[in-house]
């Protein structure tokens, strides 16, 4: 008689299961939920001129189509790269400007106590007048030039940098200072170590402000006595009656700012890996 002896089965672990759809689903969902204002905006801006206003209202809001014609046509040209370089190195000088001093500026404050007393009602009173509003000041005592307007950049992004630099140190946990104290940290490292990686999400969220601010101020400035830069695009377009090159000089400004916006959330981010990440 003879026997058969079968080989015990060897088990290697479970099986890869193929990837979820639910989570492809789920993503795709995201999107469609994100991106549905901005698609319903779109539609309505190229179907209710083309079908829905009458000739005469059609020729100040014509379709979207004609306005991204009218800008492909100016970046064809290289007469936007040219206002685009003008007012992105207007706006960077100013804005880099504003973050230089007012970062150092608002850890002073926010850490002396009574630097900050002291300062609080001019800072208040500063914070409340619109750069707009001293436009004609600042032309007045520095002329219609470059000195003007980025000096108006400078004054906008201030603010915003400041005003989060000063709110992040104060809202730093006492106890960690308490803490890091207790282990014998000089200023200077308590500064590197607590104070800054604990401030930094308040101070980007006030670079970020400023970022914007440093373009939509300036945009408003290069109307008056600019030769060049998307404010003094829109500007001209609009008097010389080319509308459609002055909706194509709203979206660039537009999209320059989403762009913008979103360098600074990846550099936030960057800067920012010790957090924990939030659930979607």
């Amino acid at each position: 008689m003879t026997t058969t002896l079968e080989a015990p089965a060897v088990h290697t672990g479970p099986e890869a299961s193929p990837p979820k759809p639910r989570r492809f689903t789920k993503t795709l969902t995201r999107a469609v939920h994100a991106s549905a204002a901005v698609v319903l905006f779109v539609a309505l801006w190229e179907l209710v001129p083309r079908f829905v206003l009458d000739e005469g209202t059609r020729t100040f809001l014509p379709p979207l189509s004609e306005d991204l014609q009218a800008l492909w046509d100016l970046a064809l040209d290289g007469e936007l790269a040219d206002h685009l370089l003008a007012s992105v190195g207007r706006s960077a000088a100013g804005f880099a400007v504003a973050v230089a001093v007012a970062v150092p500026l608002g850890l002073l404050i926010g850490w002396y106590r009574p630097v900050a007393r002291f300062l609080q009602p001019l800072l208040e009173l500063a914070r409340n007048t619109a750069a707009l509003a001293l436009l004609p000041v600042f032309t007045l005592l520095l002329g219609i030039g470059e000195l003007s307007k980025v000096t108006l950049v400078v004054y906008a992004c201030v603010w915003p940098v400041l005003l989060n630099t000063i709110a992040g140190v104060n809202t730093v946990d006492p106890l960690l200072v308490k803490a890091a104290r207790s282990l014998g940290l000089s200023s200077p490292r308590l500064f590197r170590k607590v104070i800054l990686p604990s401030a930094v999400p308040t101070v980007f969220t006030g670079i970020r402000m400023a970022a914007s601010y440093s373009i939509l101020v300036l945009v408003a400035a290069e109307m008056v006595g600019a030769k060049a830069g998307l404010g003094y695009l829109i500007n001209t377009s609009q008097v010389n009656f080319q509308i459609q090159q002055m909706y194509a000089g709203i979206i660039a400004v537009s999209v320059l700012g989403v762009l913008v916006n979103s360098g600074f959330v990846v550099l936030e981010r960057r800067f920012s890996t010790w957090r924990p990440k939030e659930k979607a």
